[in-house]
């Protein structure tokens, strides 16, 4: 029997008097593998936010669960947030970035064990960084720091990992071995994977979420040509053959922009 680990119920969401949200329903499971898609503007950061609680909604709940479905006041949850407000310049290593995912909120000094510093080594490895554990922050290139920043998500075995944009800086080599990783973490944990790139979330993921302030929710990863055009207001077909999902953007009429 399948248990949810997060119910969203009737959530509504504003930021400096503008509705956000708008009574999203939601429920995610323990081995979901959820995308959601939308235009910028959507919601999906905010949708994100509150789930991590860093946004009260005006209206409606958000419940968390344990493994036996028992609710629970919080769970773990590891985040990769689409853009990092990390400082290249301070004086810390890549193994010391991925071990700050351990860290409880509001403390700035904490030893390691050796466990937890084979467990960073581990994790390294699996971004492909092994090798690379001292090296200052400084000195990496954005698809590397963007590895490392995964692995700060992943090390605190969360029971849900969140990646928002998580191909943002990542090189084509690596954005293949990242999907082959989450299939291998989704056998353990929940993912929430946001994201603009619809063909390769649709070739990933096992159902979607579709959000335009308002909330579509599909247990599969069928989407109409429809709801594309009308809140992407660009009529899009999707096509998928092996490992290669393409965007087909059908004849339609671009709006003519002067300078």
């Amino acid at each position: 029997m399948k248990h949810p680990i997060i119910d969203i119920q009737h959530l509504s969401i504003e930021i400096d008097g503008e509705s956000v949200l708008r009574d999203v329903n939601l429920t995610i499971f323990g081995h979901d593998f959820l995308g959601i898609i939308g235009p910028n503007g959507g919601g999906k950061t905010t949708l994100v936010k509150a789930i991590l609680g860093l946004i009260k909604p005006i209206n409606g709940s958000i419940c968390y669960y344990n493994n036996e479905g028992t609710s629970v006041s919080s769970i773990r949850i590891g985040y990769l947030p689409q853009y990092n407000n990390l400082d290249k310049q301070f004086p810390i290593s890549v193994a010391d970035v991925i071990l700050s995912g351990l860290k409880p909120q509001g403390h700035l000094i904490k030893r390691y064990t050796q466990e937890q510093r084979r467990q960073a080594h581990v994790i390294a490895k699996q971004m492909g960084m092994e090798g690379m554990e001292s090296r200052h922050i400084g000195s990496l290139s954005g698809g590397e720091l963007q590895r490392v920043l995964l692995g700060r998500a992943l090390i605190s075995n969360p029971d849900v990992v969140i990646l928002d944009e998580p191909n943002t800086y990542l090189d084509r080599k690596f954005e293949t071995k990242l999907y082959d990783l989450l299939e291998e973490i989704n056998q353990e944990r929940a993912i929430i994977l946001v994201s603009h790139d619809i063909g390769t979330v649709l070739q990933n993921v096992k159902s979607i979420a579709c959000l335009n302030k308002i909330l579509d929710y599909h247990p599969d990863t069928e989407i109409s040509a429809e709801w594309l055009e009308k809140n992407f207001g660009c009529p899009i077909e999707l096509l998928g053959h092996g490992d290669l999902p393409h965007r087909v953007l059908r004849n339609h009429r671009q709006p003519l922009i002067m300078n």
